[in-house]
């Protein structure tokens, strides 16, 4: 039996990708310097370090969008990263790219979520903000903590006891570029950062219906006719288009019908999901759970573990956000009520 070694894969790389893929043998490089392993791409590293990271693991008790769900069959965090892995994949494999780096950084895009989603995010950024005197409201304190560069400062400095991933550049920039107006460098960067918006409206809408929050009827007419009528339609639907479309213009984009579908659906999610309604209604006790986890340790920086107090010594609101940020649902509930709640009111 003959074993394929790096080199091999690198020079299979070269003989079927694209030109305008993103090569393991061209590869930036890391930020410390290695031997490069004998059996393995860079980019086939990065990915199994990601997957074996304690932080991957957390993702399994995070929520995606709904708050502590009552079932088995509502995504979580993790479920969210592997199916955007899954889109990006199908995406980039027709196009030619490395799914090896597509992977990877689809695998480490959400590393820094914090615990109750998105509201953790905004409960995190206050609380620095009002630690530092700035005015909670003014738009660039409203992003003082933000997910994607959470992501990429976890695997640059905070995995492995203080020590980071050491992943390759590429990977990095990938993960910080997923969201926003952010642009990713490479063409696998920017598959993933679709591949986050098409696996999170078509599969926020999934769990709405699934708990009794919306049902097809209720999606905007537009969309539904342009995407499809299912989950699975509209995925394929999209992916199908951001093949196409790439292939056509030379960029990863979407068309601009189906992207302003994409638009406006995620709009009507916005309106009537994330925004508000019966999934949210038990956010504001996350949001005041998260300000007063912060409060208590950035006061006593002496009970946030050694691993978080490595780096930014002299900003300790940096390190409790660290901490907290990294926290399970459940483990911030359970700290919240070691904490705060008497242990003979607590539930037995």
């Amino acid at each position: 039996m003959r074993v394929s070694t790096r080199e091999d894969l690198e020079r299979l790389e070269r003989e079927r990708l694209s030109p305008d893929a993103t090569f393991a043998s061209t590869s930036v490089g890391r930020l410390v310097p290695e031997e490069p392993d004998a059996l393995r791409t860079c980019f086939q590293c990065d990915r199994d370090r990601i997957l074996h990271s304690k932080s991957f693991r957390r993702l399994a008790h995070k929520t995606q969008v709904f708050l502590a769900p009552e079932g088995d069959h509502y995504r979580t965090r993790l479920i969210h990263s592997l199916e955007v892995a899954q889109v990006a994949r199908s995406i980039a494999r027709p196009l030619g790219l490395n799914e090896d780096l597509t992977e990877a950084i689809a695998l480490g895009h959400d590393l820094g979520h914090t615990p109750f989603g998105h509201v953790g995010e905004r409960a995190l950024s206050h609380a620095i903000a009002c630690w530092r005197g700035l005015d909670p409201d003014a738009p660039e304190a409203r992003r003082l903590f933000a997910h994607n560069e959470q992501s990429a400062r976890i695997v640059e400095l905070l995995e492995r006891d203080g020590a980071g991933l050491n992943l390759t550049r590429e990977v990095v920039d990938g993960i910080r570029c997923h969201t926003g107006s952010l642009r990713a460098s490479t063409p696998e960067g920017r598959v993933v950062a679709l591949a986050d918006r098409i696996a999170y409206v078509c599969h926020d809408i999934d769990d709405a219906e699934r708990a009794g929050l919306l049902a097809e009827k209720d999606l905007p007419s537009g969309p539904r006719s342009t995407l499809g009528a299912s989950s699975s339609e509209r995925i394929e639907t999209m992916v199908r288009d951001v093949v196409t479309s790439s292939a056509r213009t030379g960029d990863v984009e979407m068309s601009p019908i189906v992207r302003e579908a994409m638009l406006e659906m995620r709009s009507f999610l916005f309106r009537n999901l994330y925004s508000h309604g019966d999934a949210k209604w038990e956010e504001p006790k996350a949001y005041a759970m998260i300000e007063e986890l912060f409060a208590h340790f950035v006061s006593h920086l002496d009970e946030v573990p050694e691993e978080y107090r490595i780096h930014d010594a002299d900003r300790p609101e940096v390190q409790v956000a660290d901490f907290v940020s990294g926290m399970t649902d459940r483990y911030a509930v359970r700290l919240y009520e070691d904490l705060k709640v008497p242990r003979s009111w607590r539930k037995r």
